[in-house]
């Protein structure tokens, strides 16, 4: 090869090589998948009966009154702020119980469960619990986009963590709770313990005089 022809090879750059967006980013397979079982919850749910939104007509971003029957079937309410618990919370369980996972599958695993809690909460026996020991007296279940919410708030719990630092998460629970306590009498604490081992003492507070 002569000297002019060496030069001309030597200029072409190398073709690139096609690598999948799957290899270029390792967490997409696992967001994806998260986005993935989320839709077959929302089909679930819909199969099982659920209304998209509130039956009343109405498409409020917020339900404040958790004693109203428009509590769990807007977009948003005060329970929401317990799925972001859960979303802090399964960081930090996955953390110590799956160290040998990446944090794209912790997040998954996440997702994954909080699907499944959202299509057994709405299942005619953990309804009928919630009206039969808590105060959730007028509880009929989720709407499908009050679902996806939580399913959102609990990634996004996730996320916090992931952002500040377990640290910062407890904190941000711990003031979540009082909050909830303080304004609804209720939080994710008294709701797995009214919900496993209702207490009468405790659902008479909780319940509004009159």
């Amino acid at each position: 090869m002569t000297p002019d022809r060496r030069d001309e090879a030597q200029a072409v750059p190398e073709a690139p090589s096609r690598r999948s967006l799957f290899s270029r980013h390792p967490t997409a397979p696992y967001i994806v998948a998260a986005l993935g079982v989320t839709i077959v919850a929302a089909i679930v749910l819909k199969l099982m009966g659920r209304v998209w939104w509130c039956g009343c007509g109405q498409r409020n971003l917020w339900a404040g009154d958790i004693w109203s029957k428009h509590c769990s079937q807007h977009l948003l309410d005060p329970y929401t702020f317990t799925h972001i618990s859960h979303g802090l919370l399964f960081y930090c369980l996955l953390a110590v119980f799956a160290k040998n996972l990446n944090r794209a599958q912790r997040f998954f695993i996440a997702v994954l469960v909080e699907c499944g809690w959202e299509v057994l909460e709405n299942s005619p026996l953990i309804i009928n619990r919630y009206r039969s020991v808590t105060i959730a007296l007028d509880y009929f279940g989720d709407s499908i986009v009050n679902a996806l919410a939580d399913i959102g708030a609990c990634a996004l719990g996730f996320a916090i963590v992931f952002r500040l630092g377990w640290r910062v998460a407890l904190v941000l629970l711990a003031v979540m709770e009082l909050l909830l306590l303080i304004f609804i009498r209720d939080n994710l604490l008294l709701n797995i313990v009214m919900l496993l081992y209702p207490i009468d003492a405790i659902k008479n507070w909780q319940t509004p005089a009159g």
